[in-house]
């Protein structure tokens, strides 16, 4: 049966690249996500790529019309990215529960209804839901003495994914993989609370200032990166439900500004930070047997430089609004 994928949550930063790279390479895609705010694929893709792609409303609370896309596209593949982010989960903890546990619960439940034609599931978990104190380094297997202890509502709802996960296995032989990336960065990486070294990239590319509110070291995972992670999960060959940990660079908040007053000289000093360092490990290990060991790590000065190539070319080409991007500049 020919390839057909579904990636849920694509108008945001890792579904719309993982949409682009499956267009890049002619593969079937379905884009599921509740919203209808196109500014992120606009971003990375051209209109000739946009038109490739079906675009599909819904919410994957509703395991109906969820179940209705699975079988009018005849979906093989699931990459499922929809999620509330961190500050919308801390704001409204039921419904932050509703979409990121229920939601993933949806997902695991249509998938087994059509375990006869589908690859794994691949599911977005995070490297934050384990707090600083957690054992260093963290490791994908959860032994005694690296037991995560969730900081916040989004990090408990990403465990609980986590188990479920393991539980359609154990219970029913669904297999799925979860990857956890950290800090995400990149074109299209403009709402959450990590979200600040892009902006602050953004802005100066505008020649704007911007203050990143947190400093410390954190794990920074290339959205173009996180999104080939997810489409090699997603072809592989697994029993289980494995969760995987993404490596990227570990770099600290300081290199950070100076990487971009590097690819942004005229930048220089328009940038700042302050605050405390993320509650989350930058130390973690990563298994050679994992699924997705050996997908492409675009070190942070490089992924810094490529992101502010975007940036200009989209803002020359008048696609680039800041605003939309959660940058009001004026």
């Amino acid at each position: 049966m020919a390839e057909s994928f579904l990636v849920t949550g694509s108008l945001g930063c890792i579904g719309a690249w993982t949409v682009r790279l499956l267009v890049e390479e002619g593969a079937q895609v379905v884009s599921l996500d509740a919203g209808s705010d196109m500014h992120r694929p606009r971003l990375i893709m051209s209109d000739e790529q946009l038109a490739r792609v079906n675009w599909e409303r819904g919410d994957i609370t509703d395991l109906a019309r969820l179940e209705q896309v699975l079988d009018q596209f005849e979906i093989t593949n699931i990459i499922h990215l929809a999620a509330l982010q961190m500050p919308f989960c801390k704001a409204n903890p039921p419904l932050g529960a509703a979409v990121n546990v229920v939601g993933t619960v949806n997902i695991l439940e249509a998938a087994l209804r059509r375990a006869d034609r589908m690859a794994p599931v691949v599911y977005a978990s995070s490297l934050a839901l384990f707090s600083a104190d957690d054992a260093d380094p963290v490791t994908e297997l959860l032994p005694l003495d690296a037991m995560p202890h969730p900081p916040t509502h989004y990090a408990v709802y990403k465990l609980a994914n986590e188990g479920n996960a393991r539980i359609y296995w154990r219970d029913n032989g669904l297999p799925s993989i979860g990857l956890r990336p950290m800090t995400v960065n990149g074109p299209g990486r403009d709402q959450g609370m990590t979200s600040g070294p892009t902006k602050a990239t953004m802005a100066a590319v505008f020649g704007r200032p911007f203050a990143i509110p947190f400093g410390g070291k954190t794990i920074y995972n290339y959205a173009e990166d996180t999104g080939r992670a997810c489409i090699m999960a997603s072809r592989a060959k697994v029993a289980g439900a494995p969760v995987v940990n993404l490596p990227g660079s570990t770099v600290d908040m300081s290199e950070v500004v100076a990487t971009i007053e590097a690819a942004v000289p005229e930048a220089k000093g328009l940038i700042t930070y302050s605050g405390p360092s993320l509650p989350f490990p930058h130390d973690i290990a990563v298994d050679p047997a994992s699924p997705v060991f050996g997908a492409p790590v675009t070190p942070f000065a490089e992924a810094t430089r490529l992101t502010v190539e975007l940036f200009r070319a989209a803002r020359d080409a008048g696609r680039l609004v800041p605003a939309e991007h959660g940058l009001p500049l004026e």
